[in-house]
């Protein structure tokens, strides 16, 4: 573990805090992961992403066995309940689905699997449990088929939010129904119409509560208290803030987390990005149109917890920007420049631009300063072109270990630059032979002819650059 610790936001405190885990030798992280029921879009992307370099620092300070991350799948809901019916399927043909959808689409952004990966049917068990021992202690209540959460019986509610009873009443959309005793009391358990899903209970069959099954699979997964639980600022209330109450109150007054963390909203040219507003980009689509790499980028160009917008000139730039590093690579193929091991002490020696880029990483993330230093490497990289083979190799190590510990430069300079926007491949062996006929008009002196099939090119959409090495030829940026 490095000397110089991880500092977080912590929305519980509101303040920067040094962390600290219970247990060095375990060390626990709780992402909220998708509702399952469609394809997500780029703005629940953000924490998958976000949360991956976290998890990817932690590994790196505590060691990668050392470390716990579970990401949930929400796996059944109402939302999940009116696809099925509309489909005319299972809840599990939706689920399963999307399920699938959304770890392919992810991990073509380069996140990587979590350790566990729980989903809510497989916990039904634990979530009854757990409503069983808030019943037992005062803190929930059976009515008409319900079990409901008495916010009455926990005086700290609201204390994540930073919101009163009443006020939280008035910025949610409560139901209002007569077996609550509370306007702002919270369902566990509801019961099941025969054409929804359902388990038998106690209080008859029906499903759970949202809130409760992330407290369920937490608990059984990583313990009743967790070093950090993380997810978007939209889940600060109500659904972290239940989590809490709940956890809390069944686990006898110990905290669900330790430091919790949230990641800002993407607002699209400077407008909220919202379903209702009807301009949310989704992306499964996204993925057709740019290569996984841009999408990387842009979604960690702003600092986590602020707000992130996306514009058509924000994705050219990330594809400029890493069209640069490639460039790089590509110009200094003829030295190794491998990544550097985690031990090297490159990473801890102050002044060295690894150095500075993990320090931005343990300021609370701070993925805008890592990409200044990227940007050094890159200039130092592009100082040393024609340097000693020595310099080279090592301006090419920092750039190439950087880059991975981000989650960028993942392909081959020449296969990045002979990919259209969306990443697919171009016909390389056509392209090549109008090359060569190029390079022969030109050796002929047939000059119009070589505009031709520059032309030619061009119209394909490839630019070609003469150098020193020959003629190279890329996929033009849109």
């Amino acid at each position: 573990m490095s000397l110089m610790p991880i500092r977080l936001h912590n929305s519980l405190t509101r303040r920067v805090e040094a962390f600290v885990p219970l247990d060095p030798q375990r060390v626990t992280l709780y992402v909220c992961g998708p509702t399952v029921y469609d394809y997500i879009h780029i703005g629940n992307a953000r924490p998958a992403v976000v949360f991956d370099l976290l998890a990817r620092l932690l590994r790196r300070e505590y060691g990668r066995e050392h470390v716990i991350y579970a990401r949930n799948i929400t796996d059944v809901d109402d939302k999940i309940n009116a696809a099925a019916q509309a489909a005319g399927t299972p809840i599990a043909t939706i689920t399963d689905r999307y399920a699938a959808a959304y770890r392919e689409d992810i991990a073509r952004l380069g996140v990587a699997k979590p350790d566990i990966e729980p989903c809510a049917t497989a916990h039904i068990d634990a979530i009854a449990a757990m409503c069983r021992k808030l019943m037992a202690s005062g803190h929930a209540y059976a009515a008409e088929g319900h079990v409901l959460f008495n916010v009455d019986s926990y005086a700290d509610y609201g204390k994540l939010s930073g919101r009163s009873v009443d006020e939280m009443i008035a910025g949610a959309r409560v139901e209002v129904a007569p077996y609550k005793r509370n306007p702002a009391d919270f369902v566990l358990w509801k019961p099941s119409t025969p054409e929804l899903p359902g388990w038998d209970s106690p209080w008859g069959r029906g499903r759970p509560g949202w809130h409760i099954e992330c407290s369920a699979m937490a608990e059984v997964h990583l313990g009743e208290t967790i070093d950090i639980h993380a997810g978007g600022i939209d889940l600060q209330f109500p659904h972290h803030e239940n989590e809490i109450a709940q956890s809390t109150c069944a686990h006898g007054g110990k905290p669900l987390a330790r430091y919790w963390l949230h990641n800002g909203m993407l607002t699209l040219d400077g407008r909220k990005m919202s379903k209702s507003l009807g301009n949310t980009l989704v992306l499964h689509e996204l993925l057709e149109k740019h290569p996984p790499e841009v999408l990387r980028f842009l979604l960690l160009k702003a600092q986590y917890r602020q707000p992130l917008d996306w514009s058509d000139a924000a994705v050219q730039q990330a594809r400029a920007t890493l069209d640069g590093w490639y460039g790089l690579l590509r110009d200094l193929g003829d030295v190794e420049g491998g990544v550097l091991e985690e031990t090297d002490p490159a990473w801890e020696t102050s002044g060295n631009r690894l150095h500075d880029l993990l320090e931005a990483l343990r300021d609370d993330l701070n993925t805008p300063e890592a990409l200044v230093v990227m940007a050094r490497m890159a200039a130092d990289a592009r100082r040393f072109i024609s340097g000693p083979a020595e310099m080279r190799n090592l301006v090419k190590s920092q750039l190439v270990s950087g880059a991975r510990l981000l989650g960028f430069l993942q392909q081959d300079p020449e296969a990045w630059f002979k990919q259209t926007a969306s990443g697919a491949e171009v016909d390389a062996a056509h392209i090549e032979s109008l090359i060569a006929q190029r390079n022969a008009a030109r050796a002929a002196r047939d000059f119009a002819r070589a505009d031709a099939v520059r032309a030619e090119l061009a119209g394909l959409g490839v630019a070609i650059e003469d150098g020193p090495q020959g003629t190279r030829w890329k996929v033009a940026t849109p």
